[in-house]
Formats: structure tokens, C-alpha cells, sequence
């Protein structure tokens, strides 16, 4: 009994944590460009560009 006179406010407050974070997440419009991430990743960056590759 003693256990969850503790563990019942700690979860309660790690939930709250977790709103605020997303509530902030939302509000700074971290999920405003969804597709930008998953295109970056088909990107290669580390080949030459096309001229340079045309002129070796």
C-alpha cells in the first residue's frame, strides 16, 4: 500500500511530462514537414554532382 501512495503520483507526473513535451512539440511545429524527412534520406550526398562526374 505504501508503494503506491508513491508510485501513483509518479506516474501521474511522468504523464503530465510527457503531454507537455508533446503539447511543445505541437506548438513549435516540430511535425510540420512530414515528407521532407523521408525524401532527405534518398538523397546522395556523397556522390559528385553529375558535370563533375561527366567530366573524369
Amino acid at each position: 500500500m505504501n508503494a503506491l501512495l508513491m508510485l501513483v503520483p509518479l506516474a501521474l507526473a511522468l504523464g503530465l511530462a510527457g503531454l507537455a513535451g508533446f503539447m511543445w512539440c505541437m506548438r513549435s511545429d516540430q511535425y510540420e514537414d512530414l515528407e521532407g524527412a523521408s525524401l532527405r534520406v534518398l538523397n546522395d550526398d556523397d556522390l559528385p554532382p553529375a558535370s563533375q562526374a561527366e567530366q573524369r
